[in-house]
């Protein structure tokens, strides 16, 4: 194993934490839907000045997007399952 990690010098830790923070970094965004859905409150992306470019309100609008497009199905998993059931 020693020798994996001298060949590919150390590339799976790196691997692992990039992936870790792209999972977290999706969570987050999935949060921040699910605050949007059920209380109405969304993230202001007006108030987020990179340098003065637009160009950081059209990631982060694209960010969001990926939690918006977590949440529809992780909703549609889950009402197709049997171990859930709608109330309202």
């Amino acid at each position: 194993m020693v020798f994996l990690n001298l060949l590919t010098f150390g590339l799976w830790g790196k691997l692992g934490r990039l992936t870790h923070y792209a999972v977290d970094a999706v969570l987050i965004s999935t949060i921040l839907a699910g605050m949007r859905r059920s209380t109405g409150l969304t993230f202001n992306t007006e108030r987020v000045t990179v340098g003065g470019d637009k160009e950081a309100n059209k990631w982060i609008d694209k960010y969001l997007g990926v939690g918006e497009w977590v949440m529809d199905q992780s909703v549609a998993i889950a009402g197709s399952s049997g171990w859930f059931h709608r109330t309202r």
